[in-house]
């Protein structure tokens, strides 16, 4: 188990991120929970404000592509793969690879690349249908701190059971008070948000060997309005 950034090249937020008690209300995490089209392509105060592949996800299949060692006989699977940006980036790279998502929302499954739609199915993020070791690479981007404590155990057990070498996740964490609540204040979705200690603690319980990275305030930019 390793604290490691494969995501390097992708778009770093420039000017700081405000945010409040105001900015993001519970409504708007009312509305993000459903995963609909509000919350991925509704109101920027809603989810994304607009999902649309932009190839910002090429430089990160490429890091991945290098740093796991993959090839054309790998296979890749992606937990909570939304549209499909990331797999078609690594269909578009290595086309012989095999690549699977799973996904919990109807609207994103449903919108998504076409070059991919055929290997995304909708599956929960605790039970994956997948066989033991079936796949050289899993990923979980902004995926496992979305799940309450128990189901983000049962998340990362099933990551490191269909992983038969090496897999990456990030984790919503922070340092400081002022942090967490800063954290807090932007996360539509964030529901277990830990100390970076106490992260380390649950990758060791739940038996996790793979690649972690932390989603922090610092890393997002953000700052109290």
């Amino acid at each position: 188990m390793r604290e490691f950034n494969p995501l390097k090249g992708y778009p770093e937020p420039g000017a700081p991120r405000y945010v409040g008690p105001h900015i993001r209300t519970i409504e708007n995490r009312i509305i993000a929970s459903y995963h609909g089209e509000a919350y991925y392509d509704g109101d920027r105060r809603n989810g994304y404000g607009g999902f649309r592949y932009d190839g910002r996800w090429l430089p990160i299949a490429k890091n991945m592509y290098e740093e796991y060692g993959l090839n054309d006989d790998s296979a890749i699977l992606q937990v909570g793969c939304e549209k499909g940006f990331l797999l078609h980036d690594f269909h578009e790279l290595c086309p012989k690879m095999r690549v699977r998502g799973t996904e919990i929302s109807d609207y994103a499954v449903e919108n998504s690349m076409p070059s991919v739609k055929p290997y995304i199915t909708k599956e929960p993020f605790t039970a994956l249908p997948f066989e033991d070791g079936e796949f050289d690479l899993v990923v979980a981007i902004g995926v496992v701190y979305t799940l309450n404590l128990a189901d983000a155990i049962k998340c990362l057990k099933e990551i490191e059971r269909v992983s038969s070498r090496k897999s990456f996740i990030t984790l919503g964490a922070y340092r400081t008070p002022e942090e967490y609540q800063l954290l807090k204040w932007w996360s539509l979705l964030g529901t277990t948000l830990l100390h970076e200690d106490e992260w380390v603690k649950v990758l060791h319980h739940a038996g996790y060997t793979g690649d972690y990275k932390f989603t922090t305030a610092r890393s997002l930019n953000l700052v109290k309005e």
